[in-house]
């Protein structure tokens, strides 16, 4: 199944992002989080890559598996990280054969270790380029696209950042996600320059719900977004109690939600972290 063929057929997409785990536990905890989830009858799920592509096998294996054991509709992350052009043609082929209909390009973050993005030899230096060359094989994968609302932390300039995602729309994107934010107005100030320049493939908003406060912290600071100032003094209010933590964080992201539901967004995609509860708390509030 096509991704793009099922939004905006009858109401909102939901979906949900998980990573290829690195233990047999993680594994284990992982498909319990799955198994969790698919009773939300969830749209499509998305596999990351790893930072570097590390995690290539295990993201090919397991789409393959939620897929076709699971019966979820998969979409595999798929990285320039690390690759050659003749590396990332042959990884298409097997996504192909295990009949994988969705895919995710990205640039991909920096292996570990690394300052900045290094273009592999034979590679490709933007997610633009592989889009091309993924279209340019004639394979007929429904494409993904990442996109950020308050711009990629490494542009620096949000005309600019639009003027990126026109290109890797251009170059065959079918719909894109949004990095994770907090503060609906940015979300909704983007699609309104995303549409004025031309961009018209569906946006979907991609919510994480709030668990832990130094986790957050670490990953606002590594991809830009903004913790509003309301949110964050309630965090603090609470930051070492770990259940007041997550109730905070799915109050707010079940705000969030409502709001972009009543406002028409095309969907919802959740970053899990490969746990069920908060995700299942706040689509459970969503739906009653």
């Amino acid at each position: 199944m096509r991704i793009s063929d099922r939004i905006g057929v009858n109401g909102p997409v939901f979906s949900f992002e998980f990573f290829p785990p690195k233990t047999p536990a993680g594994e284990a905890s992982l498909y319990e989080a799955i198994d969790r989830l698919r009773a939300l009858e969830p749209t499509f799920v998305s596999v990351t890559y790893g930072a570097g592509g590390s995690t290539r096998e295990k993201t090919i294996e397991l789409v393959g598996r939620i897929k076709h054991e699971i019966g979820i509709e998969a979409m595999a992350h798929l990285t320039c990280v690390g690759a050659s052009r003749g590396e990332l043609a042959e990884i298409l082929q097997r996504l192909e054969r295990q009949g994988i209909d969705n895919v995710l390009p990205l640039r991909g973050d920096p292996p570990r270790g690394a300052e900045r993005f290094e273009q592999t030899p034979d590679g490709f230096a933007y997610a633009a380029e592989l889009v091309a060359f993924i279209r340019e094989r004639g394979h007929g994968f429904c494409l993904g696209g990442a996109c950020y609302p308050e711009g990629h932390i490494e542009c620096g300039d949000l005309a600019q950042d639009i003027v990126h995602l026109k290109r890797k729309v251009d170059s065959g994107v079918d719909f894109v996600i949004t990095q994770l934010f907090f503060d609906n107005a940015r979300f909704f100030d983007f699609t309104r320059r995303a549409r004025a320049a031309g961009i018209e493939v569906p946006i979907l908003a991609g919510i994480m719900p709030i668990t832990n406060v130094s986790q957050i912290e670490r990953f606002t600071s590594m991809c830009g977004a903004a913790i509003p100032a309301e949110l964050r003094a309630r965090l603090d209010a609470v930051r070492d109690d770990e259940s007041a933590v997550t109730e905070v964080g799915i109050a707010h992201a079940t705000e969030q939600c409502r709001e972009l539901l009543d406002r028409g967004v095309a969907g919802i995609h959740f970053y899990t972290l490969n746990k069920s509860t908060a995700t299942r708390a706040i689509l459970e509030r969503l739906r009653a």
